[in-house]
């Protein structure tokens, strides 16, 4: 699945937003098995559901993330 993304951070949060299809302001993160796709869920966020977000993404086509720093 290939993936484009997102992201932008501020001091209280991070948001990224995950597309299977191009847009002008997303970058293209590559081409992912479901594996690979789990594992940069993890390295996201070590406590992140990696598989419940990798349906999710293979069904919507797109996926937004909401991550607090701790």
């Amino acid at each position: 699945m290939k993936i484009w993304m997102q992201d932008t951070q501020s001091s209280s949060h991070r948001l990224i937003r995950l597309n299977c299809e191009e847009h002008s302001e997303y970058v293209y993160v590559g081409d992912f098995d479901s594996e690979t796709l789990k594992s940069f869920f993890l390295e996201l966020q070590p406590e992140m559901d990696a598989e419940k977000n990798s349906k999710l993404l293979n069904y919507y086509g797109y996926l937004h993330l909401f991550i607090l720093p701790k």
